[in-house]
Formats: C-alpha cells, sequence, structure tokens
C-alpha cells in the first residue's frame, strides 16, 4: 500500500499551540513532513519568502489571532504552493478570492485533512 502524501513538505500556520499539535500529528501520521509551524501572519510570510522552494503545500489557519491568513495564501499561491485553509468559524467565511481552495472546518479528520490536500495538490486518493 503506498501513502498518497509519504514525504511532502509542509508548511502548517496555526495559532493554537494544542490545534498545531493534533494537525501535525495527523499530518506526521500521513506521511508529511512537517517543516515549520508559524503561529502569526508574519512568521508565516518569513517562512514562504526563505523556503517557498522547499515546500510541497501548506494548511494555513484562517484566523491567527484575529489577524487574516491571506498575505500568506497569496505569496504561496505566487511560489505556485498548493495549500488548504484550515477554519474554526465555517468555510462559508473564507474570501471569495479563495473560494476554489480547499477548506477545512475545525474539528476534522485526517480523512478529511488528506482529501483536501490530494485535492489542493490535484492528486486523487487512489481506491483502498
Amino acid at each position: 500500500m503506498t501513502v498518497p502524501l509519504a514525504g511532502l513538505r509542509l508548511l502548517l500556520v496555526e495559532d493554537e499551540a494544542m490545534v498545531a499539535l493534533m494537525i501535525e500529528e495527523m499530518l506526521n501520521d500521513l506521511g508529511c513532513i512537517v517543516v515549520d509551524v508559524a503561529g502569526t501572519v508574519s512568521r508565516g510570510l518569513s517562512f514562504v519568502e526563505a523556503a517557498a522552494r522547499t515546500l510541497d503545500a501548506a494548511v494555513l489557519d484562517v484566523n491567527l489571532g484575529g489577524e487574516k491568513v491571506y498575505p500568506v495564501a497569496e505569496k504561496l499561491a505566487a511560489n505556485g504552493v498548493p495549500f488548504v485553509f484550515s477554519t474554526g468559524y465555517g468555510v462559508a467565511g473564507i474570501a471569495p478570492d479563495f473560494a476554489r481552495i480547499p477548506a477545512l472546518a475545525k474539528p476534522y479528520s485526517a480523512k478529511a485533512l488528506e482529501a483536501a490536500l490530494l485535492t489542493a495538490l490535484g492528486r486523487t486518493k487512489p481506491d483502498s
């Protein structure tokens, strides 16, 4: 059995430490390598500016302490790095400019995370 996301290098942008740990664990279980966890927009932007070429994808919490993650999303998109949104406020609240981006409503399962990442990467999961 192959793991569709094995070895992918991901950036996780999430401001709540416990949630970040849970998502990081899910990503690790999916075979991904979490290269950084950024808790703020500025840290996320700094990482993308320095290392976008080393990323395969990203998971972005929409609301980081009251600040929207969209500048990070725009920088990732400009660098051709696919991403998914994660939100505790409902996927309907995502800016219209990003309506085509896969979005997960918290709480979500590892299966839902995997499916969203596969969609963002333009892949489909092989039949089990």
